[in-house]
């Protein structure tokens, strides 16, 4: 490196990001590709992408996290604004339908595009054709204000959050996003298939308002995908992506506290003693772990343990990876099986906090679209069933091999005829292994409830109010749980960063990135 480049390098500003999670990574290729910063990320697994990490035993490959993509412009961004070429990093394939939902009395619907959904709807309830196609008018604006600009809306003020309260009135808010449905919708099954997307986030549909009805359009405008190599490959080519631009990433790095002086912070310090000097700490964790655990109360007077005490969780997960050395061709890549009870059984998960008897679940299977997550004539799947959080005082250690005999043995008998006898390999992480290995508050799967009086500006803010210098992103913070909502913080938080460092926001010059204002 010359003398010049040394110079140069010196004059960056020095970030570390806490948790190479989506949130971290995407926030730190935004920063990185400015050329303006030099960013470290510190990542406490062996591996990155957080809770997006990935299982491989046997020849099977296991995306331990998300494995919905509903937006790939937002990853197309990234490397536009990076200069590079998204096909060199990844590969997006089609999943067709969308998801297929089984209900308990033995019917299904193949939710996919509203072409091939109206046919459906003809057959189970001719009269609710109207409703749909006038829900999918309403929806649209909603996903104009609601993803095209809210999103993207820091919220860091009330203020801004009062100015946007009439369009939020206007696209009926107020309403449940069941309920919204149920106006347009009137057959029962139908209203569950149009509301049940806030459970992907961690949101009880009978609670959580209207808004995010918008995911419909999304899927409708974009489709659902997966990562070639599933969601692994997406995370690593984003890492390589990161790499490439000069960017640092050290692994088996837990941080343990967050130093700061005077309200500013100086940089953090790891479990093992290491200290890392930066300008700015970005902060991938949740937020109720990052106040709680690793900024010193002296310095919280916004976020304080009881705000954080108070603050409603979403569910936690169970979820069961398993490879057999069968394959079930009948079975779709996304599938929802959902119990005899709904709204009862959501009732018990969110307010009782109870673990039942029956239980509504989502199956994955991958290698219905990547058949190399698995050894040639072998499947790959995962199980999510929604239960309490670690509210609900569960000895996981002891329920975690009797669940997990239980769950498969349902499914065995019920959907993958001669699953026991063709096990090959099966692992289970509960709330308590959330709370552990995620650092997950409660264990919970999506960190804070996606509610009203904790959206907008009532969620933990992108950037500090009590310290200067750090920042948020992730599903905890503002827009919320999901890729496009954990992407879309990455962008309202280093947006908050340019405007404080460089007096302007910027990284606003591609083209997609039109489309995704």
């Amino acid at each position: 490196m010359s003398s010049h480049d040394k110079k140069n390098e010196n004059l960056k500003r020095k970030v570390i990001v806490v948790g190479s999670g989506f949130g971290g990574l995407t926030a730190a290729i935004r920063l990185q590709a400015t050329g303006q910063y030099q960013v470290t990320i510190l990542e406490k697994l062996d591996q990155i992408g957080g809770r997006a990490r990935v299982f491989k035993e046997k020849g099977f490959t296991f995306d331990a996290g998300p494995t919905v993509i509903t937006a790939p412009f937002i990853f197309k961004e990234l490397f536009e604004i990076s200069k590079r070429e998204m096909n060199d990093y990844v590969t997006f394939l089609p999943v067709e339908p969308y998801y297929r939902i089984h209900f308990s009395d033995g019917t299904k619907f193949d939710y996919a595009h509203p072409s091939k959904n109206i046919p459906q709807i003809e057959q189970i309830s001719p009269n609710d054709v109207v409703g749909y196609q006038k829900m999918l008018k309403a929806v649209e604006p909603i996903f104009e204000k609601g993803f095209k600009e809210l999103s993207f809306e820091s919220f860091d003020t009330f203020i801004s959050m009062m100015k946007v309260a009439p369009s939020l009135v206007k696209l009926q808010s107020y309403r449940s996003n069941y309920n919204f449905v149920s106006k347009y919708i009137k057959n029962e099954n139908l209203r569950i298939v149009f509301s049940f997307h806030p459970l992907l986030i961690g949101g009880n549909p009978f609670i959580v308002p209207s808004i995010y009805s918008l995911i419909q359009f999304l899927e409708k405008e974009y489709g659902i995908w997966f990562a070639k190599g599933g969601t692994t490959a997406l995370v690593h080519g984003l890492g390589k992506l990161f790499s490439d631009m000069g960017g640092e990433l050290i692994l088996s790095s837990e941080v343990a506290d967050i130093k700061i002086n005077n309200g500013q912070v100086k940089g953090v310090q790891t479990k093992d003693g290491k200290f890392f000097k930066s300008d700015i700490v970005i902060s991938n964790a949740d937020p109720a772990f990052t106040y709680t655990k690793l900024v010193d109360r002296d310095w919280r007077k916004k976020n304080s343990d009881k705000r954080y005490k108070k603050a409603k969780y979403s569910m936690g997960l169970v979820v069961i990876y398993f490879g057999t050395k069968k394959q079930y061709p009948d079975m779709k890549h996304h599938t929802i099986i959902l119990g005899p009870r709904y709204k009862d059984l959501l009732n018990d998960i969110f307010k009782k906090k109870i673990l039942t008897e029956d239980f509504s679940s989502y199956l994955h299977v991958p290698t219905r679209t990547d058949p190399d997550l698995a050894p040639e004539g072998h499947e790959a799947f995962y199980i999510l069933v929604p239960v309490p959080h670690q509210d609900s005082g569960i000895d996981w250690n002891e329920m975690a091999e009797p669940f997990k005999k239980k769950i498969l043995s349902f499914l065995d008998k019920n959907y993958l005829p001669g699953l026991l006898d063709n096990l090959v390999v099966d692992r289970i992480l509960t709330p308590l292994d959330f709370e552990n290995d995620y650092n997950s508050f409660k264990g919970s799967g999506f960190s804070l409830e996606p509610i009203f009086t904790q959206s907008a500006w009532f969620r933990p803010h992108n950037k500090s109010e009590d310290v200067k210098g750090l920042f948020l992103v992730g599903a905890g913070t503002h827009p919320g749980a999901g890729l496009p909502g954990v992407i879309s913080s990455a962008k309202v938080t280093t947006d908050l960063i340019f405007k404080d460092y460089n007096g302007k926001t910027s990284l606003k010059n591609s083209s997609s990135d039109q489309e995704y204002n």
